[in-house]
């Protein structure tokens, strides 16, 4: 570990070099350029609220405001995109670094650290844009924003060791690669982001203890929508317990199975 993390220091320009030519390349002859970014995420938000608010809206206690539900969509939106963003480029990070990983020497924790680097500044982003948008409907996030990255450290952590781990295994077995996406997309309607939890049938809310994403997107919804701090600190500890033990065994993985990785790439 400590040898890895030497390594990583060293080429620590390399990793923000990386970042920085990755957003140049991407929006290179765009016309809109970052903008994307936050339009993809955002016109899916608008299109929820839009449709779904006039259905939903009634059901927001303690907020006074007809946008209530567009601002909860979008509070919850902001904590999947991240999770979502890192997860979905790690699972075919080395698959796609094939040829980088065969002819330079690099540690190879430095691959995911660039893209986690690049999903931030996304979602920092599409953070501001959100801000932007909650002045626009009456609505500003107060003190509670202290909060914010407490979560986003939780929420990468726990993206960054899944991502890493079906990374790895996707390289043996590519299947990974088609059946993740499709388990992806359950899990963002098995997260509380377009409902409210207390509108699931009491019989099935049992199983939501089920996601450890829940207590991180409950805790982004309290500080963007409530104005308050996370209420389920027990939820977020076991949350941040499975990333610290996702991280663990995603370094295993790499340390052990790297050469091998390299070798079918």
């Amino acid at each position: 570990m400590k040898g890895m993390l030497l390594a990583l220091w060293r080429y620590r320009f390399f990793v923000f070099s990386s970042i920085k030519t990755e957003f140049r390349i991407k929006f290179i002859r765009s016309s809109f350029g970052g903008l994307w970014m936050i339009l993809h995420p955002l016109s899916q938000v608008l299109i929820f609220a839009f449709v779904l608010s006039a259905v939903l809206s009634a059901r927001l206690p303690g907020i006074d405001n007809q946008y209530a539900y567009a601002i909860y969509l979008m509070a919850g939106t902001l904590g999947w995109s991240l999770f979502a963003e890192i997860v979905n480029r790690c699972l075919t990070l080395f698959v796609d670094n094939g040829n980088i990983l065969k002819k330079l020497v690099f540690p190879k924790i430095a691959l995911p650290l660039i893209v986690t680097g690049s999903a931030f500044v996304n979602n920092m982003l599409l953070f501001v844009a959100i801000l932007l948008i909650f002045g626009v409907l009456g609505h500003w996030p107060g003190a509670a924003l202290i909060w914010l990255p407490v979560l986003m450290l939780i929420i990468i952590a726990l993206a960054l060791g899944l991502g890493l781990i079906l990374g790895a295994l996707n390289v043996f077995l590519r299947d990974i690669g088609q059946i993740v996406p499709v388990i992806m997309q359950f899990g963002y309607w098995f997260t509380p982001i377009v409902y409210m939890a207390d509108i699931i049938p009491v019989q099935y809310q049992k199983w939501l203890g089920l996601n450890p994403l829940i207590p991180v997107i409950r805790g982004y919804q309290n500080v963007l929508l409530y104005n308050k701090e996370p209420d389920d600190w027990a939820g977020l500890g076991i949350t941040a317990l499975i990333a610290s033990l996702l991280l663990a065994l995603a370094l295993f993985l790499l340390r052990k199975a790297g050469p091998e990785m390299v070798d079918l790439l």
